[in-house]
């Protein structure tokens, strides 16, 4: 791992772990539902098999597998290993990796459904084997040990709030359009509840959709349709639940020739989402510090693996699991005003990643050098 990288894993996780999460929706304190793996006590030399959703999003395999891969070996001593295998956003191909690793007899999973209903019987299974299984990043379910994510109905709080400050006292003026992520991502109702719970009643929703499998060029299709149906001179903002998304939508927005652009906002604080925030082109996107969120995934895995208590700050309910041990992460609104203090203060970029030729003279208005 490069020096950004650890910098990164021991900056921010050193913060954020050491602080009592808050946990959302239906958690509870700590203390009730932590569960235990039932196999044998083991040593250092563990297997961790890791499944990851898809790699159209950056933060995939630019963090979460290398710094899950690093929490693993620093808490076995270097003998930890971790089988890696990433869906590509087919929640078929994912619960073949999982039969996989299940005849493969890996110690713990650290599971990131492509579809959270569809992987239930897949966890289940690796359950019978004896294989814990640890929710990543997306509420997977069937009979989970634990959870870690982010506080997903915040995250959508966070972007509610952020483009009404960017609409300010012309919030009803026009119509906003509403972008909200896939049906099959459970997170993604979150964002949206979060977002519905600060928008309603104070901006008038145009268009919303479900962007199928979150793709960007979905959301620019849908986009185009939204500026046809409505007008384009009538569409004041966009919410967008990610920054790949928000990519899509500027594309569709600069092509029915919008000028200035309307405020849009993101999630994942992508390098391309932040140049555009740079930019100017996108208004904010949500900063999730990733060392924090996979440092708690490798402490449960091992954890469990071990046949010991997976830990947590606190508990959710899933649908089908009760009283899961969970820790979740809290969030940051990213805007030009804080780039230098959040992404490259914590290392994920540097001034010159995100300052390049194209965006040199923008970087240099807001102070970013």
């Amino acid at each position: 791992m490069n020096t950004r990288m650890r910098r990164t894993a021991v900056a921010v996780a050193a913060g954020a772990m050491a602080v009592s999460l808050a946990a959302c929706g239906s958690a509870k304190e700590a203390g009730g539902g932590t569960k235990e793996s039932s196999g044998a006590a083991k040593g250092d030399a563990i297997k961790v098999g890791l499944l990851l959703p898809e790699n159209q999003t950056a933060r995939y395999e630019k963090f979460d597998k290398p710094l899950i891969e690093k929490q693993v070996k620093a808490l076995t001593n270097g003998k930890g290993e971790v089988v890696y295998a990433n869906a590509k956003q087919d929640a078929t191909t994912q619960n073949s990796q999982i039969d996989t690793m299940i005849t493969n007899k890996v110690d713990v999973l650290i599971v990131d459904a492509v579809d959270s209903k569809a992987i239930a019987g897949s966890v289940k299974k690796a359950k019978d084997a004896g294989i814990p299984v640890v929710a990543y990043d997306r509420l997977a379910e069937g009979p989970i040990d634990a959870y870690t994510s982010f506080d997903n109905e915040e995250v959508g709080k966070v972007q509610g709030k952020a483009l009404l400050e960017a609409l300010g006292d012309k919030a009803k003026d026009g119509q906003i359009v509403m972008m909200n992520g896939s049906v099959t991502d459970p997170n993604a109702a979150l964002f949206k509840k979060g977002a519905h719970s600060v928008l309603d009643g104070k901006v008038n929703v145009g268009k919303e959709y479900d962007t199928v499998e979150w793709k960007p060029e979905n959301a620019n299709t849908n986009m185009a349709g939204a500026l046809s149906a409505l007008g384009k001179d009538k569409v004041i903002g966009v919410y967008s639940a990610n920054d790949g998304m928000a990519g899509g939508i500027i594309t569709a927005l600069k092509a029915a020739g919008l000028s200035p652009l309307p405020p849009v906002t993101g999630q994942d604080a992508e390098l391309a989402g932040v140049q555009r925030i740079v930019a100017g082109e996108q208004f904010m996107s949500v900063y999730k510090p990733y060392a924090p969120e996979a440092e708690a995934a490798a402490k449960m895995a091992v954890a469990l693996a071990k046949g010991e208590k997976a830990g947590g700050t606190s508990t959710v309910d899933s649908p089908s699991a009760k009283g899961v041990a969970s820790v979740l992460i809290p969030v940051v609104s990213l805007t030009k005003n804080n780039i230098k203090d959040t992404v490259v203060k914590d290392g994920v970029y540097t001034v010159d990643e995100i300052c390049t030729d194209k965006y040199a003279a923008a970087c240099a208005a807001i102070g970013l050098k």
